[in-house]
């Protein structure tokens, strides 16, 4: 995430002994990596991809998952039965 997209970020860290846990305070959005470091760089790919920063998965990665790329399509919420 760009330093020109979050001007005032508040975030909390906690250390369960086995995972950090980093939180961002404003979204909900929380990530976990085995250091403060990764837990931090984990959040802010989170973050990359909540704000629709993300990459969009390759047809590979689509079959790796499981999901055919050929039956895969992109829609609004308000057009799927899934979310009525």
């Amino acid at each position: 995430m760009s330093a020109d997209s979050v001007t005032n970020q508040s975030i909390t860290l906690n250390d369960d002994g086995e995972w950090w846990v980093a939180s961002d305070e404003e979204t909900g959005v929380t990530s976990q990596g085995k250091t403060r470091q990764k837990a931090l760089e984990n959040l802010d790919e989170a973050l990359e991809g909540y704000y629709g920063e993300g990459e969009s998965p390759s047809n590979s990665e689509l079959r790796d998952m499981g999901i055919d790329p050929e039956q895969n399509s992109s829609g609004s919420v308000e057009d799927s039965e899934i979310f009525e």
